[in-house]
C-alpha cells in the first residue's frame, strides 16, 4: 500500500496540554496546503490558520466536500505538501478512504485528519499507514497551526528561539535605548544567549550604546541572501557580554535601504533556529518589510512618550498588530520620559483608558544617568546596578521573555557558605 508522507507523532499521540506553548511554534516553510472541510466550523479554523502569521509563508487552499472531494481533485492533479481532511467516517470506513486516497497521493505528501472519535485504536491504524497527525474536531485555529508546523520541525531540532520586536509610536521616544537596555537585562539577569538586531541600517544606534565597532553587520547578511546560513550569521556578530551578541547596522549613507516585504526573513530563520532569544531594535518606519517583521515577532513592545501623537500611533499600531495576529499576545506598551519638566503630559490612566491596557511599564525621565550610560557605550545597569530605572528594564525583560525570576548572581562566599549550613 502506498503511504503518506513520514507521520511525527509517536504511538500515543499528543495531547494539547502537552504541547508547546503557542509562543514556541515554529514557523512554517514555504509549502502548499490544501483542506477538505465537512463543517463550517473546521472551514472557519482553517481559515484562522491561514491567516496566522507561523503559516504566512504558506499557501493555504479551503474547499468543501471532505474526502469525497479529495478523492475527486487528486485523480487529475498532484498533491500539495500538507493535505487536511475532516471527515466524521469511523473505523474500517475511515481507513479504507483513506487507503483509497493514498493511491491518488503523492509519497512525501503529509496528511492530516480531523475525525470526530477519540479511539487511541483508530489512532494507532491511522499511524501505522502514515498519516501525519489526528485531531479530534472541533479542532481550534492554534491546534490545525501547530500540527501543521510540527510536520516541518525535527524533533531532534533545538528549541525555537524567540523573537522580540521593541519598536517606537513615534520618532526620538528613545525605543533603541529600551531595546538596548531590555537585551541587555535578558542576558545578565535570566543568562539567556541573545542577539539584538539593529534594524535601523541608516541611523541606527546599537553600536554606539553598546561601545562596539564591528566591521561586518545585518547589511552584510540582507544585501546577501544566498550566502545565509548559521555559520554566515555568526561571523557577522559581535560579542557584548557572555551572553549578547550584537547584529549592527552600518549607520552610514553611502547606499539606499530599500527592501522587500520578506527582507529580513532568512536571517531571522536562521536566528531563530541558533539563539533562543532575538531581540529586534525595529525603527520607526512604516513599509511593507517593517510591518512584516512587526506580526511575525513573537511578542511586541511598543514605546510611547506621554504625548497626544504617541497615543494616537500606540493605538493604531497596537490595533492593527493585535488584527493581523488573532493567535498572539496582545502586543504590550510601556511609557518613557515621563516627567519632562513644564512639559505638559498625558497622565499615564488616561493611556491606559485609550489603548484599554496599563503601561507595562513606565520608565521616568531622567538626563542625568540616561546621558551618562549613552555617552560611555554602557546601559543603565552598568552604570548604576541598584538604580530604579534598571529594574525597570529587568521587570520589562521578564515580561516579555515570559521569565519567572532572575537568576542570582553566585557570590564568591556561595561555596564556603554552603559547607558551613551542611
Amino acid at each position: 500500500m502506498i503511504r503518506y508522507g513520514q507521520n511525527t507523532a509517536d504511538a500515543e499521540g499528543q495531547s494539547e496540554s502537552q504541547a508547546p506553548s503557542d509562543d514556541h511554534i515554529a514557523p512554517a516553510p514555504r509549502i502548499s496546503i490544501q483542506a477538505f472541510c465537512e463543517s463550517v466550523e473546521a472551514a472557519g479554523a482553517m481559515q484562522g490558520a491561514a491567516e496566522d502569521r507561523r503559516l504566512a509563508r504558506a499557501h493555504v487552499r479551503i474547499q468543501m466536500g471532505g474526502m469525497a472531494a479529495a478523492l475527486e481533485a487528486y485523480r487529475s492533479s498532484p498533491t500539495p505538501n500538507v493535505i487536511v481532511i475532516e471527515s466524521d467516517k469511523q473505523g474500517d470506513g475511515l481507513l479504507g478512504a483513506l487507503d483509497e486516497l493514498a493511491e491518488v497521493c503523492d509519497g512525501d505528501t503529509r496528511l492530516i485528519v480531523l475525525g470526530r472519535f477519540n479511539d487511541i485504536v483508530l489512532y494507532r491504524e491511522l499511524i501505522k499507514r502514515g498519516i501525519s497527525d489526528y485531531l479530534i474536531a472541533p479542532a481550534g485555529t492554534i491546534a490545525i497551526v501547530r500540527s501543521v508546523c510540527g510536520l516541518f520541525s525535527s524533533p531532534e531540532a533545538k528549541p525555537v528561539g524567540r523573537v522580540l520586536a521593541v519598536v517606537g509610536a513615534k520618532g526620538g521616544v528613545g525605543a533603541s535605548t529600551v531595546t538596548h537596555n531590555i537585551s541587555w537585562a535578558i542576558a545578565r539577569d535570566f543568562s539567556l544567549s541573545s542577539v539584538v538586531a539593529d534594524l535601523d541600517l541608516a541611523f541606527g544606534t546599537a553600536s554606539l550604546d553598546f561601545n562596539q565597532d564591528p566591521p561586518q553587520g545585518i547589511a552584510d547578511a540582507v544585501f546577501s541572501p544566498d550566502r545565509i546560513d548559521s555559520a554566515f550569521i555568526d561571523r557577522l556578530l559581535s560579542k557584548c557580554t557572555d551572553h549578547l551578541s550584537l547584529l549592527a547596522a552600518p549607520a552610514t549613507l553611502d547606499r539606499v535601504y530599500d527592501f522587500g516585504a520578506d527582507a529580513f526573513d532568512s536571517i531571522f530563520d536562521t536566528l531563530r533556529a541558533t539563539v533562543p532569544c532575538v531581540i529586534l531594535d525595529v525603527p520607526h518606519i512604516w513599509s511593507a518589510w517593517s510591518k512584516r517583521v512587526l506580526i511575525s515577532a513573537d511578542d511586541i513592545l511598543v514605546v510611547a512618550a506621554p504625548d497626544l501623537a504617541n497615543l494616537r500611533n500606540a493605538k493604531n499600531l497596537i490595533d492593527l498588530l493585535e488584527a493581523g495576529r488573532p493567535n498572539d499576545r496582545r502586543p504590550s506598551y510601556c511609557l518613557n520620559q515621563v516627567g519632562v519638566p513644564k512639559r505638559p503630559e498625558i497622565k499615564p490612566a488616561d493611556f491606559a483608558r485609550a489603548l484599554e491596557d496599563d503601561p507595562v511599564a513606565i520608565i521616568p525621565f531622567d538626563p542625568a544617568i540616561f546621558g551618562t550610560a549613552s555617552n560611555n557605550g554602557q546601559m543603565i545597569g552598568e552604570v548604576s546596578s541598584g538604580h530604579k530605572t534598571t529594574e525597570l528594564f529587568r521587570q520589562l525583560a521578564q515580561h516579555m521573555t515570559g521569565r519567572t525570576e532572575a537568576k542570582k548572581p553566585r557570590s564568591m562566599l556561595s561555596p564556603l557558605l554552603s559547607k558551613l549550613m551542611n
